[in-house]
């Protein structure tokens, strides 16, 4: 079940590559920086995600980041999610990233999976919100 929204955030694709795919669909790799909260604590974060666009045109994508408070808490995340192309290259991803930090703010969040809604919209501006599951 679709738990509380625990965070959000709101940032730029800082840049891409095509990367090889080596008989699969395209494959793109795409970096962010976003500026938000988490768990009510203001946070930056930093991630980077490949997706493959599958046969079917969906996109599987898989991501790794780092969240950093103001006070120096230090958290970071993998996942994986599936995704639209969207009018213009836009893009719109959900699926669930999997958190470890040794801040006690975050603390909880190293035994949960982290639901994701994740929108990057024609000019590179993305929004991500952040979800518990329960």
């Amino acid at each position: 079940m679709l738990g509380e929204r625990i965070g959000e955030g709101r940032g730029r694709v800082t840049t891409q590559r095509v990367l090889p795919s080596l008989g699969g669909g395209p494959k793109m790799e795409t970096s962010f920086q976003s500026s938000g909260s988490l768990l009510g604590v203001a946070d930056t974060e930093t991630g980077t995600y490949v997706a493959v666009v599958r046969p079917d045109g969906s996109l599987f994508g898989e991501g790794q980041g780092i969240t950093m408070s103001r006070d120096g808490d230090v958290l970071s995340w993998v996942g994986q999610g599936v995704g639209t192309l969207q009018k213009g290259g836009a893009v719109s991803y959900r699926g669930a990233v999997y958190c470890q930090t040794t801040s006690p703010k975050w603390a909880r969040l190293n035994s949960l999976a982290v639901l994701f809604e994740f929108e990057v919209d024609s000019d590179g501006n993305t929004r991500g919100e952040f979800f518990e599951w329960k």
